[in-house]
């Protein structure tokens, strides 16, 4: 069983920055995988960025690719999403997920992933 809890979303100026975390209330953080997940109004959701459960490979939608940086902090339960360069498309509901794997790999699927947090809302302002 895993709770996840998003945090760190509001408002910014388009070309700003924000970083959003994930807290994992589970003590087998370390045989997740970890995915970030957005939703625009109107929107499907769609995938962001994926870290596997060792934290040594990562995978981003291009949309994303060279603006946001996920990683992971194994001693405090918690995946980042650190967002540079924000425009007014990324503005969504921002959903962390988690899937248990039984080795290093990443997804990018929402049917993959069990848990998930209830989401945390980014706005970016031009």
């Amino acid at each position: 069983q895993v709770q996840l809890a998003e945090s760190g979303g509001g408002l910014v100026q388009a070309g700003g920055s924000l970083r959003l975390s994930c807290a994992a209330s589970g003590r087998t953080f370390s045989t997740y995988c970890m995915g970030w997940f957005r939703q625009a109004p109107g929107k499907e959701r769609e995938f962001v960025a994926t870290i596997s459960r060792d934290g040594g490979m990562t995978y981003y939608a291009d949309s994303v690719k060279g603006r946001f940086t996920i990683s992971r902090d194994s001693a405090k339960n918690t995946v980042f999403l650190q967002m540079n360069s924000l425009n007014p498309e990324d503005t969504a509901v921002y959903y962390c997920a988690a899937s248990w794997v039984a080795s290093s790999v990443v997804l990018t699927t929402a049917g993959g992933y069990r848990y998930w947090g209830q989401g945390t809302q980014v706005t970016v302002s031009s």
